[in-house]
């Protein structure tokens, strides 16, 4: 057990700092492609999951870890990834996103994040279980992509690979330079970890790395697979209600640490503060953390298990929820951004865009 906590602690407060200081998160970046056309964010998310591609594929063929076939459940795919796409609009956050704004004092993402815990929890253990278990029933044929096309699994990892390295060469020409902020006020190292804005690409590039770390600390516990935040939130949920110890595995400690790792970034950074939102708001940011929980339950993953790690081995699961996440995301953004914004007379994306908005 101490293996356990120590390893899941150590990989989740390296995410939840880097996520924290990096301000990443995968609602912003499926979000904002529809919403302003900046694609950068979505870019660095396309960073890490070719960093963690590259890596996991080559510590398999080094034989230091194994990759487990995902069972690709297309229709809980589709269904749930849409479904927990309308919920991270609602709650303000993903999962990993909810988790370490909890660790910088936000009472919005902690009623969040208990909703998420509560629906993902009642999907996979509770009275949704039925349901999940009539949606899941349906799998296709092959768990990835490749045995599908019949072709390495390398080739579409250097293809990916390709095409991200295109995308970040061409948003690097266009910024033209470094992203401006504040004159310093700390310096060396402290300066670069608390102060100095970091850049989306450089926060894909180091989601990525720890994302490869998590398959050797995870399968050292013996827990075949990498990051993942719905099973482990359920888990944790499970185990506060029936303390049964056996809830309490790598995946747990792992969450945990991401709140805390993103509370010592966000104190060290002097972010960290309490807030609480209007009473609407949290009613709002509940119903999005259920929405969270059975969506992501029922797809077999959240933005991570299924847009960062699936995708990353190259599963059907992950690269079927994913899309339908983006559209769920696109589909509540219409109606809690777009939408208002039109009704306000505000201007539409493409005349702020060539304004310099």
């Amino acid at each position: 057990m101490i293996s356990v906590i120590v390893l899941g602690l150590l990989c989740g407060v390296l995410l939840g700092f880097v996520l924290q200081r990096g301000r990443f998160c995968w609602v912003s970046a499926y979000r904002d492609v529809y919403v302003l056309g900046d694609t950068r964010l979505f870019v660095a998310t396309m960073v890490a999951i070719a960093v963690q591609s590259i890596g996991v594929y080559a510590l398999a063929a080094l034989g230091a870890i194994r990759i487990a076939p995902v069972p690709f459940t297309w229709v809980g795919a589709i269904v749930g990834g849409f479904i927990f796409g309308i919920g991270i609009v609602m709650a303000g956050g993903c999962a990993t996103g909810t988790w370490y704004r909890v660790g910088e004092g936000l009472i919005g993402s902690w009623i969040a994040l208990f909703g998420y815990m509560l629906g993902a929890a009642v999907m996979k253990y509770g009275a949704l279980k039925p349901v999940y278990g009539r949606l899941t029933a349906a799998k296709g044929p092959d768990s990835f992509v490749y045995q599908s096309l019949g072709v390495s699994p390398w080739v579409l990892i250097a293809a990916f690979a390709l095409v991200t390295a295109w995308a970040v060469r061409w948003h690097l020409r266009r910024e033209g330079g470094p992203i401006p902020g504040l004159p310093a006020k700390r310096r060396g190292l402290n300066h670069l970890l608390f102060e100095r804005r970091w850049h989306p690409f450089v926060t894909g590039i180091l989601v990525g790395l720890i994302a490869i770390l998590a398959w050797p600390l995870s399968e050292a516990t013996g827990r075949i697979y990498g990051l993942g935040i719905t099973t482990p939130s359920a888990n944790l949920l499970r185990y506060l209600v029936t303390g049964d110890l056996k809830s309490l595995d790598w995946g747990v400690f792992l969450v945990l640490g991401i709140a805390l790792g993103s509370f010592l970034a966000a104190k060290g950074s002097g972010e960290f503060r309490w807030r609480v939102p209007p009473a609407k708001t949290a009613i709002i940011n509940l119903v999005g953390g259920l929405l969270m929980g059975f969506g992501a339950g029922l797809a077999g993953g959240c933005s991570i298990g299924n847009g960062l790690v699936n995708t990353s081995l190259w599963s059907w699961e992950g690269w079927v929820a994913t899309p339908a996440m983006i559209l769920g995301t696109w589909f509540a953004a219409y109606f809690a951004v777009v939408r208002p914004m039109r009704a306000a007379g505000a201007p539409s994306r493409g005349a702020a865009l060539r304004q310099g908005a």
